[in-house]
């Protein structure tokens, strides 16, 4: 029973994650295994972002917008880091 329980789990590769998306591009932020948390992490990177608004656009850079979706472990880039919220304000957003 046990072997059953463990190929079920390994076959089991969805996750949610947080993406990023700048103009036509966009990124994996950050991935989670549940939807709630991916909410609450997009939730709070919004909240970072609002904050800084008024510096970005005084510097006439566009706001990130962040969405939530299913992704496969298998879809991740190989390279893939997580983003840090604000981490577009240091040119690391692509």
């Amino acid at each position: 029973m046990s072997e059953v329980i463990a190929l079920s789990h390994a076959r089991d590769d969805s996750m949610w994650a947080v993406v990023a998306s700048f103009g036509k591009n966009s990124r994996v932020a950050e991935i989670y295994p549940t939807r709630m948390a991916a909410l609450a992490d997009r939730t709070w990177r919004e909240q970072q972002v609002r904050a800084y608004a008024a510096f970005l656009e005084s510097g006439r850079q566009a706001l990130p917008r962040y969405s939530v979706v299913p992704m496969r472990r298998a879809d991740l880039p190989r390279s893939w880091k997580p983003l840090p919220a604000l981490g577009f304000l240091r040119g690391q957003f692509f």
